[in-house]
């Protein structure tokens, strides 16, 4: 007993803020377990089921930065459940399971290149030889080919789709409709905003975006649009309006007739057959 009292006299200056601390610790900690289950973010579990159905391509078609961001926006922000091209129907059916909530009908789309400047149609006005990047080539002049508004055929939009569902023909982009899964990635990549996301029920496609004037398009490209106006006037829906030189079908309002394909002197109008 004597030596526990001296042995405490002798290091009282040590023990006694050694207490302190440890008592604090102690306290601290408990506050801090109540905390963390006071304040605890509680994880709906059925976010890990719906990713356990998407297929993980984190594509970003759905809108959002991948399929965890997804997930979490189905459950927690009301997101609907048909929003992922590469799952499709089925995989939106599971989700709806998991959600306990009705099925929603899906459309489904395709990415459309509205564009036909392939070599053969389209005039050059100087061989390129940079860099193989559409962006790259249409801060150089505008890009290889005459007219500025149309597929420069480099293959920046092959290199980003996930699925293979691009290859480059004859200086043009061609879309693979069995393997597209209407991502979007490629038409965010499109510099000249060319590649549009379309209902793949749409039978025909105005294959050009240039807003030059009728003269300059024809001089240039044999399949461009000169703005005639022939297509909307031949059209018995009113599916068809000019803006900027150029006409535009509305998917909406078409009926797939083909009048308008069939009128068009420059054949610029594509029926699209896949």
């Amino acid at each position: 007993m004597d030596f526990v009292m001296n042995f405490i006299n002798t290091y009282k200056d040590i023990l006694l803020p050694v207490a302190i601390v440890g008592g604090m610790g102690l306290v601290f900690g408990a506050l801090l377990g109540i905390a963390s289950k006071i304040f605890a973010v509680k994880t709906d579990e059925r976010i890990p089921k719906i990713l356990e159905v998407l297929p993980g391509a984190n594509c970003g078609g759905c809108g959002f930065a991948g399929c965890s961001a997804y997930a979490g926006a189905i459950c927690n922000m009301g997101a609907r459940t048909n929003m992922c091209p590469v799952g499709g129907d089925a995989v939106a059916k599971q989700i709806a399971d998991i959600m306990g909530v009705e099925a929603e009908e899906d459309v489904k789309m395709i990415a459309r290149v509205q564009c036909r400047g392939c070599f053969d149609n389209a005039k050059v006005k100087y061989i390129y030889d940079g860099a193989p990047d559409c962006r790259t080539a249409a801060n150089l002049s505008g890009g290889p080919k005459m007219c500025n508004y149309g597929c420069l055929g480099l293959g920046s939009c092959a290199k980003v789709c996930k699925f293979g569902a691009i290859r480059i023909e004859n200086g043009l982009a061609v879309i693979d409709p069995e393997k597209c899964v209407a991502c979007g990635a490629c038409a965010r990549e499109c510099p000249r905003g060319i590649i549009k996301v379309l209902p793949a029920n749409s039978e025909y496609l105005v294959s050009c975006k240039s807003r030059n004037k009728g003269k300059f398009v024809k001089e240039n490209c044999s399949a461009g649009c000169i703005g005639c106006g022939i297509c909307a006037k031949t059209c018995p829906n009113g599916a068809i309006e000019f803006n900027n030189n150029i006409a535009v079908i509305n998917p909406a309002l078409c009926v797939n007739c083909g009048a308008c394909a069939a009128k068009c002197p420059q054949k610029a109008i594509a029926h699209i057959t896949d």
